[in-house]
């Protein structure tokens, strides 16, 4: 089995390697900027259907069967969905918001199992609480430095530089990283893969 990541995040493809799942990665082209939805978690679902879905209609339709993965990730923070921060200021910004308080990370999943002409779909969102730290404006300034914030959705980590200004998280780790693999677990029963039968995959074989 084919197993394809419709995402660019370095972060997940570390996730799907590290829990035994060989995978390659095919960037889907969304435009994340012209989606829209009524929640953040609502919009998070919506753009990892829209990457999975692009990507998958892409792939080749031989009898190799195919899994593709896609994830988008965002912070809700009052109510708000905050992706990707748009330069140094607005990173600046955003963690003046959010430092001393507690956002939710919305994980949007869905997985394409395509088996030639057939496809099948599960997908589903996860949602883990997180606590920042009151961090003050020289902590601020220097981690905006760093470019880290500018990559990801709410301008912060849990496993790079970020990890220390993040005092708590309720619920799965690996979801505030971009991939929940309970989630994942769960939406591959439905298609009827087990997760480890993954583990003997070889990428593009």
């Amino acid at each position: 089995m084919r197993v394809v990541l419709a995402s660019a995040s370095p972060a997940r493809i570390e996730v799907l390697r590290r829990a035994g799942v060989p995978a390659e990665v095919m960037v889907s082209g969304v435009d994340e900027d012209a989606v829209t939805a009524g929640t953040p978690a609502a919009l998070a679902l919506r753009l990892a259907g829209l990457k999975a879905t692009a990507v998958a209609g892409r792939m080749p339709g031989d009898d190799l069967p195919v899994l593709v993965i896609g994830c988008d990730s965002l912070l809700e923070l009052d109510g708000e969905a905050q992706g990707k921060p748009a330069d140094a200021e607005q990173a600046r910004l955003r963690w003046r918001t959010m430092r001393g308080r507690s956002g939710v990370l919305h994980t949007g999943h869905r997985v394409i199992l395509r088996v030639g002409a057939d496809s099948r779909v599960a997908e589903a969102v996860a949602s883990t609480v997180v606590h920042f730290a009151a961090i003050d404006d020289t902590e601020l300034d220097a981690y905006v430095a760093t470019g880290e914030p500018l990559g990801v959705a709410g301008a912060f980590t849990v496993d790079g530089l970020g990890g220390p200004f993040v005092t708590g998280i309720e619920g799965d780790y690996h979801n505030v990283v971009g991939l929940s693999l309970p989630l994942l677990r769960r939406l591959l029963r439905e298609l009827g893969v087990s997760l480890p039968d993954l583990w003997a995959t070889t990428s593009g074989t």
